[in-house]
Parts: C-alpha cells; structure tokens; sequence
C-alpha cells in the first residue's frame, strides 16, 4: 500500500526551500548593489584618474614631446582614452619604428618607444641635423656636437643618401666609429665617388657602391702602414696609399719648417 506523507511533515521542508530561495535572491540583490556602489565610488574617486605617465626608450626627442603628442593628461580617466588610437599617433613621427601603450597599475600609463637607429649627421651649412637609418632627418635646433656617427658632407639627393647609409649599415663598429666624415665628391668618370676623412688622420677615396664591403678592411690596412705617415688610401679600384706630400704635393722640408714653427715659443 502506497505510503501517504501528511502535508504537516512536509511544511518544516518547503519553508527551509524558502527561506534559501529567499536568502539566495537576497544575496545576489546585495552583491550587485555593493558592486554597483563600488563601481560608482571607483570612477569618483582618484583612483580612476591617470595620476603617472611614464616613457622609456626615448633618445632623440625629449619624453614630454611623447606624453605631449599622446594627448594623454594627468587628472583625466584611466577608462577615457585608447591604447591603439595614442600608438597610431606616436608612430606617425618619421623617428620612431615601434611603440607600444599600456595602462600600468590602477592609475599609471606606460609609453614604451623603439627609435630608428642614428647613423649620422647631414650637414647644413652652420648646423648639422641628425640622419636616421631609415633615411629620415630630424632638423636640430642651434648647434649640435657630432659625437653619434660620421658628418654627410653634400648628401643632399635622398637617393645617394640612402645608398650610403645602407653601405654603412654593414661595417664593423670598430670602423664606423673611425669615420669623422664623409664627402660627397661625384667625378666625370664615377657619380658616386666619396673622400672619407678618419680620426686617425687618414683620408679615403671610394666609391659608394663597394664603401661597406672594401671599408671593412681598413683596420688590416692600416695596420701595414708607417703610423707616422698619413695619407690617401684609394679603395675606388684597387687598394693603394699615397702620403698627404705626395697626393698635395706638399714638400718635406716645408712640412719640417712648419712643425718647427709651431714648436717654437
């Protein structure tokens, strides 16, 4: 015979449903209220506002040109602005090949810049404006002191520039930092003929095409020569030295009497 369950047993188990459906329902109301004022506290509150702007990897230009041209300030909302929008905008300066934008922390952001590489100097006439491995020139204002790569003497055609930039790109460190200048000097028989002039006194004649592969041997050239004697090394065909007396046709005895001169009191 099937058991009957009197409605009375069951009462005390369908109040305890209750009261749990009722406690749930209450729990999930107080979390979304608590939620939703701490949302509201948050976006009031200091904490929601940009309060550091940081920037690393800069060289070339100044970190407050960066946080300028963000358009980031402090005081605004972390939540106001996008990432992708301000790195799209930092990289339409010719300098600068990568960046990247993050928000760091609760009311930091983070600007990390990769600058093009600087390979040297264009000469302008008083000034000299930095030449970047892309190609690129950044105008300098007054004057600036050579310290990061050769000078470009009569580069001004963007295409021999680039060229010689490229060739430059492939010599060993130990000899770029060698190179005080480089001149652009085109002859009737050969329109990319170059006079380098080095630190160590010497000067080289070549042509740009053939500069980055023959220059590499220069440290090995060098060391074959009177250190005494400085001159001309040709790398435009061949590879051959000729004393300044020789190439100048600048005396010995004149060179002695000068350097007389200047020893004396």
């Amino acid at each position: 015979m099937e058991k009957i369950i009197d409605i009375e047993d069951r009462i005390p188990t369908l109040k305890e449903r209750r009261r749990r459906r009722t406690n749930k329902k209450f729990s999930i109301l107080l979390f979304l209220f608590v939620t939703t004022l701490l949302i509201v506290l948050y976006f009031q509150s200091s904490y929601s506002q940009v309060q550091k702007i940081t920037v690393n990897g800069e060289k070339l230009v100044p970190k407050e040109l960066y946080i300028e041209e963000s358009t980031l300030n402090i005081g605004e909302s972390m939540w106001s602005f996008n990432e992708s929008k301000i790195e799209n905008l930092l990289a339409k300066n010719a300098w600068v090949e990568s960046v990247q934008v993050k928000r760091k922390w609760l009311t930091s952001v983070h600007i990390q810049v990769n600058e093009f590489h600087q390979i040297g100097y264009l000469e302008d006439g008083d000034f000299l404006h930095i030449i970047l491995e892309n190609g690129q020139i950044i105008k300098t204002d007054g004057q600036v002191l050579p310290k990061d790569g050769p000078i470009f003497s009569g580069f001004d055609n963007e295409k021999n520039r680039l060229r010689m930039i490229k060739e430059l790109k492939v010599l060993d460190s130990e000899v770029l930092t060698g190179i005080s200048q480089i001149k652009y000097a085109p002859t009737e028989n050969d329109a990319y003929s170059i006079l380098v002039f080095m630190n160590d006194g010497n000067e080289v004649k070549a042509i740009i095409p053939s500069f980055g592969e023959k220059m590499n041997f220069y440290p090995s050239i060098v060391s074959q020569l009177n250190p005494e004697v400085k001159g001309v090394i040709d790398l435009e065909v061949g590879t051959f030295f000729q004393p300044f007396k020789d190439v100048y046709n600048v005396p010995v005895e004149e060179e002695v009497v000068e350097s007389e001169e200047d020893q004396t009191p």
